[in-house]
């Protein structure tokens, strides 16, 4: 905002011809105050106001919803601008908290830059009138305290939120695409049919292997509604309005509802905050920092599709040099340094494409080997893989379970084991700081050390101390996780269940079942080359099956 006052065409405009511009301000801080502060009694005293002085050509600037700690508000720049034009001869407001409540900018705006511009300021609770009164000592005392109230406010209304939002109620304002209020409960949600079928395909476009700017344009040409839009059409509150551009999906507004776990029922508050009450900015928060409470309304996306999105989202995935992006891209490992591999095609037959480590291929020095593996065969393994596995799940249920438990139990037991110990040693170890730290208090109280002594020393113990309760602390999360593992698997027997029986390995299938593929440099056994591919599942990771392919033959003989 220009603060410099740049008077443009007064001369043009008569003193019978300028207006007096009633200045109205209203915002949720202001709820406080009681019903006394609403526009409509704005209105209604300022006019008031006006006819009772004679104060001619009245032109109403109203800004509701905008706090009054900072002026960047449309209609009070707007109102400015006209100062500026030499279109206004008097500023009327309610009192001097309507104006603003920042005292500085305030005394600003009515001591200087608008009697710069000769326009005579008014506010009638506060008795304020730059021209019967031009020297008034009295008002910067008052911009004082509205700045003051202003901030109590904000410490109240943050308080309220805090408490709110820690007790698993949603402190945002308006539900995302997919939800509507619950009329009947204001603070629950519940599910906008038409919208969740947006947010449906959406999830839907990303397993099937677009990505975020892909989707924007294929919904675009769709003709789908944006968020923004679809709020518009069916009366729902949103504090966007509409411009040219509002038809057009924006990739920012994919990733936001791909990656909003709103979706799977639960409630996430304290995503973001603000410095000071002043400021507009919002500063996001680290997830880890972010209060998290489940199902709180009924789920759009079921937390095994979300999971699998967000793995996508995590693997990026880079086109081929021709443009082309393959299911498969982001999904493949190299067994000996771990680099993802990259697509390739053969210069010489089309029809040749393959998986090369991505270290062979950009490295010079060639510090790993190409493990190249044909995309036909990789497709045609993980295919079979998957079948064979969702054939066995179906006709040996139990024994198939066992043997997802025993793959999984044997590593969680020995990660357990090992984490019990380690918390076990750890903590003895902090009963033995607390004896130190005593003992080292009782030396300096008796004089065997000294002060300065004491506390370099007490530092260093307290500093090991809180470093392993940490620590202690994470391997017990990890334990935790660790015993979740039933859970997963259970998660994984669903997924079998929606695709009990498949015609072709589409993105969404692949996406669905598979974390990643870790591919073993090709060897040499009794002159004919042998590759390893081990195929890493999502929920349990690598199936170890020895003899399935046999009995699966027997069983379907």
């Amino acid at each position: 905002m220009n603060l410099q006052p740049t008077i443009k065409n007064k001369k043009v405009k008569s003193t019978e011809e300028q207006w007096t511009a009633c200045y109205c301000r209203l915002s949720c801080d202001d709820d406080l105050d009681g019903d006394s502060n609403s526009i409509r009694n704005q209105k209604m005293l300022l006019q008031k106001y006006a006819d009772e002085n004679r104060l001619r050509n009245v032109r109403f600037y109203v800004d509701d919803g905008y706090s009054g700690s900072n002026f960047d508000r449309p209609d009070f720049k707007r109102m400015m601008d006209d100062v500026d034009n030499g279109r206004i001869s008097t500023v009327i407001v309610k009192d001097m908290s309507r104006f603003g409540r920042d005292h500085i900018l305030v005394g600003y705006y009515t001591k200087y830059y608008l009697a710069e511009a000769d326009v005579r300021f008014i506010a009638i609770y506060d008795q304020v009138d730059s021209e019967t009164n031009p020297d008034d000592d009295i008002t910067p005392f008052k911009n004082i305290l509205n700045e003051m109230y202003a901030k109590d406010c904000s410490k109240k209304i943050k308080a309220v939120v805090r408490a709110k939002g820690n007790a698993g109620k949603h402190i945002t304002s308006m539900p995302p695409l997919g939800y509507k209020k619950d009329p009947e409960n204001k603070e629950k949600w519940i599910i906008d049919e038409k919208g969740a079928e947006i947010v449906k395909e959406i999830f839907k476009l990303c397993i099937q292997g677009y990505g975020p700017t892909q989707i924007a344009r294929i919904l675009t040409e769709r003709g789908v509604d944006t968020p923004v839009v679809y709020c518009h059409k069916n009366g729902l509150p949103t504090s966007q309005k509409i411009r040219e551009d509002s038809e057009i999906w924006e990739q920012k507004t994919v990733v936001g509802i791909l990656e909003n776990l709103a979706y799977t029922g639960c409630t996430v508050n304290f995503k973001s905050f603000k410095k000071s009450y002043k400021s507009k900015r919002r500063i996001y928060t680290p997830k880890d920092d972010w209060v998290i409470f489940e199902n709180t309304q009924e789920a759009i996306i079921d937390k095994q599709t979300f999971e699998t999105v967000q793995k996508i989202r995590q693997s990026k995935r880079r086109p081929t040099d021709m443009g082309e992006m393959s299911p498969l891209s982001g999904m493949l490992y190299c067994a000996d340094c771990g680099k993802k591999m990259y697509l390739c095609r053969c210069s010489t037959t089309k029809q040749s494409e393959y998986f090369n480590c991505s270290s062979y291929r950009k490295t010079l020095k060639r510090t790993c080997t190409s493990h190249q593996i044909t995309v036909k065969a990789i497709t045609a393994l993980i295919q079979d893989d998957l079948r064979r596995t969702i054939q066995f799940a179906k006709s040996q249920n139990e024994r198939f379970l066992q043997t997802l438990q025993s793959s999984t139990e044997s590593k969680t037991k020995k990660e357990i084991k090992e984490n019990l110990k380690e918390i076990e040693t750890s903590e003895e170890r902090i009963e033995k700081l607390d004896k130190i730290i005593e003992s080292l208090y009782e030396d300096k109280v008796e004089g065997k050390i000294s002060e300065e002594r004491y506390l370099k020393m007490s530092d260093t113990y307290e500093s090991e101390q809180s470093a392993l309760k940490e620590r202690v602390k994470t391997l017990k999360s990890e334990i935790e996780k660790a015993k979740e593992q039933d859970d997963k698997i259970l998660d994984f027997m669903m997924l079998i269940h929606k695709y009990s029986s498949f015609e072709k390995l589409t993105p969404e299938i692949l996406r669905s079942f598979i974390d990643k593929v870790i591919v073993h440099e090709k060897t040499k056994v009794d002159g004919h080359y042998r590759q390893t591919v081990e195929i890493v599942y999502n929920f349990v990771g690598a199936i170890d099956r020895p003899l399935w392919g046999d009995e699966l033959d027997k069983n379907n003989r």
